[in-house]
């Protein structure tokens, strides 16, 4: 094969691990759910291609070798991981105050709503304040920046591909008409789920990083 490519063989398995990533439940799909939800398709995908552009900044990191100065600043490893665990925790306890507003409202009509900002910021923050994504990548991406037929843009657009169109795909499925409606009409519940979720995971980072 010639130098510059990623050898099919080794490239499924890849694909597949980043698939199986992706579709993990976590805080990243609670993101993208509360604001197609609360947002509309728009927002929804806003979100899921944000995220997928953190994502692919990490991927970048990884395979040009960012990613190992970056973890030997522990320091700097700790903040990030604290800072984000802090967002996850801020998110989750908005969402909470999102599900008091609409019972005392109760009305969606009247219920705060996600604006194209918000879901940008929101995608973004949550895939740029995880440096434990540069421990995944690096582990997945070890065989291939070792190899001379590595196509390195190959590994950072795998990816940011399967990652934007998988999140992509969960907005279509959920904003058709008639399932959005019923998702808006118990949305008081996705709010809680969602805030739990996020102060859970919050929690647990902070646990994981300063014990």
């Amino acid at each position: 094969m010639s130098e510059g490519f990623v050898d099919i063989n080794q490239w499924l398995p890849l694909a597949a691990v980043c698939l199986l990533g992706a579709m993990s439940p976590g805080p990243s799909l609670a993101m993208v759910i509360r604001h197609t939800v609360s947002g509309g398709r728009r927002c929804g995908y806003i979100a899921a291609w944000c995220h997928t552009t953190g994502i692919a900044v990490y991927a970048a990191l990884s395979v040009f070798g960012l990613a190992i100065i970056l973890l030997k600043a522990q320091l700097l490893f700790h903040l990030i991981a604290l800072a984000g665990a802090g967002y996850l925790i801020w998110m989750g306890v908005m969402s909470f105050r999102q599900t008091a507003n609409k019972f005392e409202l109760n009305s969606s009509r009247d219920a705060v709503r996600s604006s194209p900002t918000d879901a940008a910021r929101d995608a973004l923050a949550i895939s740029l304040l995880n440096p434990k994504i540069l421990l995944f990548f690096i582990a997945l991406f070890s065989p291939f920046v070792q190899s001379s037929h590595s196509s390195h843009g190959v590994l950072v657009m795998t990816p940011w591909l399967i990652d934007g169109c998988w999140y992509s795909l969960v907005v279509t499925i959920l904003s058709r008409a008639g399932l959005l409606s019923w998702v808006r009409r118990h949305n008081r519940y996705l709010d809680w789920i969602c805030g739990l979720i996020l102060v859970g995971i919050g929690v647990e980072v902070i646990f994981s990083t300063l014990f």
